[in-house]
């Protein structure tokens, strides 16, 4: 329906009635007795001297009659006058102004014409609002592809802060590694970019004791100076024990102390499936303070074997590099022990960003545990749900409903809703807070990382998107998941989350990019429907 561009402020001209005219010619109306202008008519007097002459000549003719008729009058006027004198200044307010009959014949007043009245108010529309844009660009067909499984799933414009699409994108659910995201947030506010891990050396109690620390770095290597290990620009624990000579200056080493405490027991999540993580996919490690190459059994591969004693591996090595056999024990460092050796981990970003690119979950429990314990939270996998959200609150986006259980998202206790993640990756497109890194280490579809060459990702008709997807994927046995920011095809910025939950296979993973290329396609003219 068209309406006139200027809105209706006022009735309808058309249902005001049309006043009557002056005069009433209608069949059934009395004839008036005054002229149209409501005026008497005047009265012209006699020709022939008039009515004084008249009045005089009988006053002659009769003088007694006339002098008592004059004193007749004379009373009846005065008493008028009285009457008229009481109605100015003493009658009720009420009568005031009323008008009273007269005993002469009375003259018809004109019906006075009419004050045009308007109909009863009729309803006037208000101002209205601008119009919301109709989007026609639908993914809905790929939306319920069945191998999506049970689809959460959200899209928001990234300048606007809208949301174009949504499926349960409120309902917290498991996130596999896109976990690693939250995470990586939480250090970069909790432990700050430019944090260092810590490995040390102090000296025992006894005479040529040494105790080394564990600080929780994960890359301290195992390889000679000169060999490059799988995180790059790791420390070396051969620098360590050259470091630990020197100073000692020649004396000998009696015995060794291991100090592991900072983080503490059950070192494996129970619900992580040890069989197939720590040995078949060998993608974790038991989560010890102290360990060399995150404990793989080869320390230059991405995925690798892990052991069943960490500690025991590193201390090893660190004997080996010493050039000595002696007595190993587990203790406490001493309060305040003179410092006998350190090496530091890369920074928090670079850590960050090996991680995000090859979804490490070595490096990422690393993190989280240091969060929890700089939060004050505690040092165990209970502590990692307060200390990870006291680590995220500073970003200002509601956390409920978020339960954290590792820092890697392994666990399938994990839950997120998608649109906590939507607006995360706002702040990282935007590179608030530090955030940046975290864009910086995502991989790209087609290109790099766990989206690049070799994953099978974004073939055939999803290719489209190539280059255009930064996101982090994930997969656990009853989901896959991607989220991250797409620049879309009409150049509009959007971040986006997808989980496919429930009974779901390796093909999800195409279903999903097959979903997040139409989100890529349709831009800023995606539809909900």
């Amino acid at each position: 329906m068209h309406e006139s561009d200027q809105p209706v402020t006022g009735p309808d001209p058309s249902s005001v009635p049309t006043p009557p005219t002056p005069t009433d010619t209608s069949p059934d109306s009395e004839p008036p007795t005054n002229t149209g202008s409501g005026r008497r008519a005047a009265v012209r007097p006699p020709v022939g001297g008039g009515i004084g002459a008249g009045v005089m000549a009988a006053i002659r003719k009769h003088p007694k009659t006339w002098m008592a008729a004059a004193g007749a009058v004379a009373f009846v006027l005065l008493g008028t006058g009285s009457v008229a004198l009481g109605a100015t200044i003493g009658a009720p307010a009420a009568a005031v102004g009323v008008a009273t009959t007269s005993s002469a014949t009375p003259s018809r007043t004109a019906t006075p014409t009419p004050t045009p009245t308007a109909d009863p108010a009729r309803p006037v529309p208000a101002a209205q609002a601008a119009a919301t844009r109709v989007r026609t660009c639908s993914v809905a067909g790929l939306a319920a592809d069945g191998r999506l499984g049970s689809l959460e799933a959200q899209v928001v414009n990234a300048k606007t802060g809208q949301t174009l699409f949504d499926r349960n994108g409120v309902k917290p659910g498991p996130t596999a590694s896109v976990l690693k995201t939250l995470t990586s947030a939480a250090a970069l506010a909790t432990l700050g970019p430019d944090y260092r891990v810590s490995t040390t050396v102090v000296a025992g109690s006894t005479p040529g004791q040494v105790v080394i620390v564990g600080g929780g770095d994960v890359t301290l290597s195992r390889l000679p100076d000169g060999q490059a290990s799988f995180y790059t620009g790791a420390p070396k624990i051969q620098d360590l024990a050259n470091q630990v000579k020197q100073a000692m200056g020649g004396q000998q080493i009696t015995s060794i102390v291991v100090d592991a405490s900072l983080f503490g027991a059950p070192f494996w999540q129970p619900s992580w499936d040890e069989h197939e993580e720590r040995i078949v996919e060998g993608s974790t490690p038991y989560m010890t303070s102290l360990m060399v190459d995150g404990d793989r059994d080869d320390p230059t591969a991405v995925e690798s074997p892990r052991s069943t004693d960490p500690v025991s591996r590193a201390v090893q090595y660190f004997q080996q590099y010493l050039g000595t056999n002696v007595g190993v024990s587990q203790g406490v460092a001493p309060a305040g022990a003179r410092q006998l050796g350190a090496v530091q981990s890369q920074p928090v970003t670079t850590l960050i960003d090996q991680a995000m690119k090859v979804s490490d979950n070595t490096i990422m429990e690393e993190l989280a545990r240091l969060v929890a314990i700089k939060n004050g939270a505690g040092n165990t996998f209970d502590a990692l749900n307060a200390g990870v959200l006291a680590g995220l609150k500073g970003y200002g986006i509601d956390t409920s409903g978020i339960h954290i259980a590792d820092g890697s998202g392994l666990s399938a206790d994990n839950a997120v809703p998608p649109s906590y993640l939507t607006q995360l990756f706002i702040k990282v497109l935007n590179r608030q807070n530090g955030l940046g890194v975290i864009y910086d280490g995502l991989p790209v579809a087609g290109k790099s990382g766990t989206l690049g060459p070799g994953y099978n990702r974004f073939t055939g008709s999803s290719s489209v998107a190539r280059g255009s997807v930064f996101a982090k994927t994930g997969w656990i046995d009853n989901g896959y998941t991607l989220s991250g920011i797409i620049n879309s095809a009409d150049g509009t910025p959007l971040t986006f989350a997808v989980f496919a939950l429930g009974n779901v296979g390796d093909n999800a993973k195409q279903a999903i990019d097959s979903l997040v290329a139409g989100f890529y396609s349709c831009g800023d003219n995606l539809s909900n429907g």
